[in-house]
């Protein structure tokens, strides 16, 4: 699936590239206790999650070396500059469809590339193309009627408006 957005920004500071990994551009905030030590699987407190793929990392890198255990961490939503949500129509209603809970562990957010090469500001519009790749469309949205819902980043962290897709089914979207 690929969606297009129109873009303007005054400051021209859209996109992240490779590099941007520190914060507030880090992947994940790794959870410590009191003593400040990481919290472990086998050390969780009560209220962390069970294992899965999103809240625990196995042998995470921390201050660049391998840590050989498995380590309770939050997302930053800051490591992404594009946020999608997809939205499923039953009953004549939208709910959100939300990728990060059970049994997918995922999302559809993800990075754009800088806009600018330069740190200087200046006014920017245009398009930008996204593409998103799941062979589960089919099996999850089958016929249902299905929306979108987009919003981008800059590195100030401002967000923009989110914008919605307009109702569509798969088949309506998929080239033959």
């Amino acid at each position: 699936m690929i969606i297009g957005l129109d873009f303007q920004d005054a400051e021209g500071d859209l996109g992240l590239s490779s590099t941007d990994d520190d914060p507030p551009f880090q992947d994940v905030d790794f959870q410590r206790n009191s003593a400040g030590n990481l919290i472990t699987y086998s050390t969780r407190p009560p209220e962390a999650p069970l294992y899965n793929p999103i809240d625990w990392l196995v042998d995470p890198i921390v201050n660049n070396q391998t840590v050989k255990y498995t380590i309770w961490v939050k997302q930053n939503p800051n490591q992404f500059n594009i946020f999608v949500k997809f939205f499923i129509k039953r009953n004549g209603q939208f709910t959100e469809f939300r990728w990060q809970d059970p049994p997918y562990f995922t999302t559809f957010n993800g990075r754009f590339p800088r806009i600018l090469t330069t740190d200087i500001d200046q006014a920017v519009e245009g398009n930008i193309s996204y593409g998103m790749l799941s062979s589960g469309w089919e099996s999850i949205f089958r016929n249902d009627t299905i929306q979108i819902a987009v919003e981008i980043q800059d590195r100030a962290l401002n967000r923009s408006n989110e914008v919605f897709s307009p109702e569509v089914t798969l088949r309506q979207i998929t080239r033959p």
